[in-house]
């Protein structure tokens, strides 16, 4: 198959990564906004293990088999006389990705998103999010093979939002958000979704090297860890991607988007920090809510006064604002970040060569959580990592 350069457009490093996308239908969002947990890494082991409670083993067995029977591969898609042109498209460029996937980044080479699955719907998971009250610290959900993560995925919205009412009701900040993909560490052959596929070609193709990443290397029980890694080979996947393609417009765009999102990010480390030295603070219940709201209402305002300076509106948040900020937003966003300079770091350490960062991480994969936290992750995390430990 000829990889042509198609002209679709320009992904921003920020649009999905989070749940996000959260674009009125027929919108394309601007990116990848910013970071909820895009993967749900397993807590499907609950379907294959023994260990969760019964109600929640059904909806991730039924879920994950509803997705696994719609598979097609895309050879046959692309074979059929009924599949759409821009069908069509998209999953020839898909299949040009996933070879360079394996041969230029050394990301496994097996089955995994050579299929196609139609889901008929917009995400095809919904997780749920959850800290204390005064706490940016998540609370972790543990599961036989993924261990403990941060988040919990549900395959109907009604199921998530029944969780997230139960959660709210015992007083937890939480936050609920449609996912369009996801991976089972290789477990199975996991397809293209059709929930994929609104946000351009260059956005699928950052996709398949994100769950590409968790497939080579996973580590029970550390989510930062996790997604910071698969995060760096997604994005180091994308910028080589495009430059593959020749996409010297895309190229521009692409860092332009970079410096976009290093600025969100910050924004939203600043206001942990806040958040994190009033919950310290000792002061009483009442008055520490009324500085927390005062905390999140100036992140709204700086949001706005972002969001002009750049002349764009990020769909996600204008609905966590419209919602009503909160903990759990800003921990879903601490999941994919906090660890990322590191990581990046430690790419440039090793020549900016994929073979040699990898085996690095899985060095560092060896070594005891906190001492990994320490070598790669930000203050912040660190200090996260600290409450996490004494609440446990």
């Amino acid at each position: 198959m000829m990889c042509m350069l198609t002209e679709t457009p320009a992904v921003s490093v920020a649009t999905l990564r989070t749940a996000a996308a959260r674009a009125p239908a027929g919108a394309l969002t601007p990116a990848r906004t910013l970071a909820l947990a895009r993967t749900l890494t397993l807590t499907l082991a609950c379907a294959l293990l023994a260990g969760c409670g019964t109600t929640y083993l059904m909806q991730a067995a039924g879920g994950e088999y509803h997705v696994l029977h719609e598979r097609e591969p895309i050879d046959k898609v692309l074979a059929d006389r009924n599949t759409t042109p821009q069908l069509r498209a998209h999953l020839a460029q898909v299949s040009c990705a996933r070879a360079f996937a394996s041969q230029q980044l050394g990301l496994p080479d097996n089955a995994s998103y050579r299929s196609y699955a139609d889901i008929h719907r917009r995400f095809v998971v919904w997780n749920v999010v959850a800290t204390p009250r005064f706490s940016i610290t998540p609370i972790r959900w543990c599961f036989p093979v993924a261990g403990c993560v941060a988040y919990r995925g549900y395959f109907h919205q009604q199921d998530a939002r029944a969780y997230a009412l139960e959660l709210e009701s015992r007083g937890y900040d939480v936050a609920v958000e449609g996912v369009p993909a996801y991976s089972t560490l290789g477990r199975f052959a996991d397809p293209v979704l059709s929930s994929m596929l609104p946000y351009g070609d260059d956005e699928l193709a950052a996709t398949i090297f994100h769950e590409l990443a968790h497939q080579l290397l996973y580590v029970r029980g550390d989510s930062e860890f996790n997604e910071a890694f698969a995060t760096t080979v997604e994005d180091t996947g994308l910028e080589r991607w495009l430059a593959h393609q020749g996409g010297a417009a895309r190229m521009q765009e692409f860092r332009t988007e970079q410096a976009r999102e290093q600025a969100l990010v910050e924004l939203l480390s600043r206001t942990r920090t806040r958040l994190r030295q009033l919950y310290a603070s000792g002061l009483p219940g009442e008055e520490m809510a009324m500085k927390k709201a005062e905390i999140f209402d100036r992140l709204a305002a700086d949001i706005r006064v972002l969001e002009r300076r750049e002349g764009l509106s990020y769909p996600l948040y204008d609905e966590w604002i419209a919602a009503g900020l909160n903990n759990a937003h800003l921990a879903s966003v601490a999941t994919y970040y906090d660890c990322l300079p590191g990581f990046k770091r430690l790419l440039e350490e090793e020549g900016n060569d994929l073979p040699r960062f990898y085996a690095a991480v899985r060095r560092l994969a060896q070594l005891p959580l906190e001492e990994r936290h320490a070598r790669l992750c930000t203050r912040a995390a660190v200090a996260d990592l600290t409450e996490r430990r004494a609440a446990e």
